[in-house]
């Protein structure tokens, strides 16, 4: 199990979706220890009900919930605060060659992000639509 940490600085910022092909493939842990984030699953296994489908929480320094992220689903969040800090528990190390970004605002996908974005990094921006992903779960 590894442990990541991810700041924003400034509020409505986006990170995500992300996730990694088999055989890298991870489980994630979510906890915001600072701030609130808004926090987005979405099922991209080809054979899933679910496929396509999201899931969003509200993850705070108050709350303490955390947000679960089985192999198979993409995560991504957008800071509600500015500051905002979160730590991750990661099953695997972090494979650049695996990951692959689902686009943030796929309107297949369609999910309700609670601000709009007004950071989102490049790779983030040339996510790809669910339909082109290339999925080896």
């Amino acid at each position: 199990m590894n442990t990541n940490n991810s700041l924003s600085k400034n509020t409505a910022t986006l990170r995500g979706l992300h996730f990694q092909n088999h055989p890298h493939a991870e489980i994630k842990l979510i906890r915001c220890i600072k701030g609130k984030i808004f926090d987005v699953v979405v099922d991209i296994r080809n054979n899933s009900k679910t496929f396509g489908k999201w899931f969003g929480s509200e993850l705070t320094e108050e709350n303490r919930d955390m947000m679960y992220v089985p192999e198979g689903f993409a995560h991504g969040f957008v800071s509600l605060t500015e500051d905002t800090e979160i730590i991750y528990l990661v099953s695997k190390f972090y494979t650049p060659n695996a990951e692959q970004t689902l686009m943030w605002n796929d309107p297949e996908v369609d999910v309700q992000w609670p601000v709009k974005p007004n950071v989102v990094s490049k790779k983030d921006q040339n996510g790809r639509f669910l339909k082109d992903l290339q999925l080896e779960l």
